[in-house]
């Protein structure tokens, strides 16, 4: 059974049909990935989905597949997250959260090798750096960057996941962007 959120109600029809696409393809991908992974055949799946913030016009949620194989050790699951900027209709990228031309890459990498020896989390190599595009979703006031199983974890660890608040990236995120309106006070 895969469940995933459908928006409805909002006065621009043509955004909500943007974001009910944007959700089931997320979804579809999601199936593909778990399908193509294994030779074997699939005994289990299972779809679900949190709404992580939909405040302040920006819609942010996690969807997650976790499909057990046949003859498989144990299942796998996988996540991805999809943040709407309701106000400027679109879809964003981690890239679209901050002002142009800023190193966002370089500094959110700091605080998670902080968080890191913070938390004293088991990794499987060094830590260098996040991607660009690294898997994110907005909770509240914190930008939460997450990585997928094996990712940079041991399997057991889970998903390792690295809430950072708006407030220690100000200087660097787009005041007019998703974030930066999870940053005022009111």
């Amino acid at each position: 059974m895969v469940f995933y959120p459908k928006v409805i109600g909002m006065q621009d029809q043509g955004m909500e049909r943007s974001i009910n696409r944007a959700i089931a393809y997320q979804t579809q991908q999601l199936i593909n990935q778990q399908v193509g992974n294994m030779p074997t055949t699939v005994v289990q799946m299972l779809g679900s989905y949190e709404i992580k913030n939909n405040q302040r016009q920006v819609l942010s949620l996690s969807l997650s597949n976790y499909t057990y194989h046949d003859h498989a050790a144990h299942g796998m699951t996988y996540i991805k997250s999809l943040t709407f900027d309701l106000q400027k209709e679109k879809l964003c990228e981690l890239k679209d959260l901050f002002k142009p031309g800023s190193d966002y890459v370089k500094r959110l990498s700091t605080l998670i090798r902080m968080q890191i020896k913070q938390r004293d989390i088991q990794l499987l190599g060094d830590f260098t750096e996040i991607q660009p595009n690294q898997d994110f979703y907005i909770a509240d006031k914190a930008l939460v960057i997450y990585f997928q199983l094996y990712e940079i974890t041991p399997y057991a660890f889970g998903f390792p996941m690295f809430p950072i608040s708006v407030f220690d990236l100000q200087d660097i995120i787009d005041e007019n962007g998703p974030l930066g309106r999870m940053a005022v006070n009111d």
